[in-house]
């Protein structure tokens, strides 16, 4: 497997490390959603455009352990294994740079070769990018509602303020809906949605020490 990731590697990934002075002008899931005629909202802001309480809402929700792991969160894909195997509802145990490899250049399939093809992307992007500048793209271009991509685009569709001024609840809000973006996002009426903003708030109210990152 290592093998296969390194030759790989060498000789299909795209360039990781142009990321760290050039801003992506589109991304595979825009790409789709407007090959499908849909309308697409994205406006990329800079890092410190964008709400801490953003940041932190986005961290508990889908990687807790950004910081602190190299792309791959094997407590986490350990966990979430140990669940499947005992019936328990099935959940994803990416990483925020994983996703962002995903949203970046790939497509949802769930393929052998789709998730190789992200390993050795993920790999790339942790090896050139400091983690500020990964969550700073992954915020600008992940999916926040149906065709609403990045949090400048969702912070003015669904609450006419700019990510800057996103509050925690509006954050909660946002992040809440990350994992089921055509469905989950703020309007909402589900009640598995209203479920998973309350947790986040909590988890929030319970990470205040993830800030020192910010």
């Amino acid at each position: 497997m290592a093998a296969a990731i390194t030759a790989y590697r060498l000789t299909s990934a795209p360039d990781a490390a142009d990321l760290n002075r050039l801003n992506p002008t589109t991304t595979a899931f825009i790409e789709r959603d407007l090959a499908n005629g849909a309308a697409v909202r994205w406006q990329p802001v800079t890092y410190d455009g964008i709400s801490d309480e953003l940041k932190l809402a986005v961290v508990v929700a889908e990687d807790i352990n950004f910081f602190s792991h190299n792309g791959f969160d094997t407590a986490e894909m350990a966990t979430a294994a140990r669940e499947a195997m005992e019936g328990k509802r099935l959940r994803g145990a990416s990483t925020i740079t994983q996703q962002l490899a995903k949203n970046l250049w790939l497509s949802p399939s769930r393929t052998y070769g789709r998730k190789l093809r992200e390993a050795v992307m993920t790999w790339q992007l942790e090896h050139h990018l400091q983690k500020k500048r990964i969550l700073e793209l992954y915020l600008n271009v992940v999916q926040f509602g149906p065709g609403v991509y990045g949090a400048e685009a969702a912070a003015e569709h669904f609450f006419d303020v700019s990510a800057i001024d996103l509050t925690q609840d509006q954050s909660a809000q946002l992040a809440a809906g990350l994992s089921r973006p055509s469905w989950w996002h703020p309007g909402s009426t589900s009640e598995g949605y209203a479920r998973q903003v309350d947790r986040i708030r909590g988890r929030m109210e319970r990470a205040e020490w993830l800030r020192k990152h910010f």
